[in-house]
């Protein structure tokens, strides 16, 4: 398989003095993290949290511990675990979707929430605006209000003629609730009938697809999800089978065999939020720290299942693409 791939704001590995190391008066800071997802599916985006915090001078066990709780793909679990978190005492948390941020935020109200990715956190009165948060709660935007509607105009371009697509959201997901908000507000204008069906587990994907395909879906639009990323190889096979062109924000879901994707590199956006948690270790308060964009947006493409599905990628979109999968 050959990859072809453009980086985009990748800098150079810093290497930081011991003086600039993050150690106080010998106190080992304690960093909780609620994950949406498991070990295999989301370990990745823990890896770069990690790797951020070893360049930015922290080393665990010497100058921060990690406490970690899995949801293993299941919202409903995120308050259980985040009162868990909360009996331990942690000076700051990290979450990745909006849910566990409402989460973070309910069990521990004095506690800093850093989210690697955030949903209309406004609406959900996690933050008061972007430039100011004043509260407890700050990281980085999950995509532009505009997203969804790059992606349906990505998948008529990849498919010409495309004119109903099936969604599938998880309505317990706050982040989900906004982007089928989003999705439904753009497609009316591009001539797009939309179909949203909700998800409740994995156990549903199978019989989600099939309705979507008897409904005469030509595409499939998956947001980010934990369920999702966490079944993205079983969703991608099956939506294949089904002869779904699948389109996704998260380059996951086009490596384990789906069609497209196009949106944030998570993974930079888990990078970042180490920048948060340093911040706030060394006294900075998260009313004061802004929410930033997505410092990154990337095209992959698979060419392996566009030949499965029987499409022909135009050439300019794929001179267009970060990377191509072959």
């Amino acid at each position: 398989m050959r990859r072809r791939k453009v980086l985009l704001g990748l800098g150079a590995t810093v290497a930081w003095p011991r003086a600039a190391r993050a150690q106080q008066g010998g106190r080992v800071r304690r960093i909780g993290c609620l994950v949406s997802g498991s070990p295999e599916s989301h370990g990745q985006f823990v890896a770069a949290f990690r790797q951020r915090l070893e360049e930015l001078g922290y080393r665990e066990g010497r100058d921060i511990t990690l406490e970690l709780r899995w949801a293993e793909g299941r919202v409903e679990r995120l308050p259980g675990l985040a009162a868990e978190l909360a009996s331990l005492k942690p000076e700051v948390v990290v979450t990745a979707i909006a849910a566990a941020a409402v989460a973070a935020k309910q069990a521990m109200p004095t506690v800093p929430v850093v989210s690697a990715t955030l949903a209309d956190p406004v609406g959900l009165g996690l933050v008061a605006s972007y430039a100011r948060p004043g509260g407890t709660v700050t990281g980085i935007l999950f995509s532009l209000d505009t997203l969804l509607g790059k992606q349906l105009e990505l998948a008529r371009e990849m498919k010409p003629g495309t004119s109903r697509i099936g969604m599938l959201v998880n309505m317990r997901n706050p982040s989900n609730v906004a982007q089928r908000r989003d999705a439904e507000a753009t497609a009316p204008a591009l001539g797009i009938e939309l179909a949203a069906l909700d998800v409740r587990g994995p156990e549903d994907l199978e019989a989600a697809l099939g309705t979507l395909t008897r409904a005469g879906s030509e595409f499939l639009l998956v947001p980010g999800d934990s369920i999702f990323v966490t079944e993205r190889g079983r969703l991608a096979a099956l939506a294949t089978a089904a002869g779904l062109p699948m389109m996704a924000g998260l380059r996951d879901f086009a490596e384990a065999g789906g069609l497209v994707s196009y949106g944030i590199d998570l993974r930079e956006n888990w990078r970042r939020a180490a920048y948060f948690v340093d911040r706030i270790l060394k006294g900075a308060d998260p009313a004061d720290l802004p929410v930033e964009l997505p410092a990154k947006y990337e095209l992959v493409l698979n060419l392996k299942t566009a030949k499965a599905l029987g499409l022909a990628i135009l050439p300019t979109l794929l001179a267009r693409a970060d990377e191509v999968i072959e």
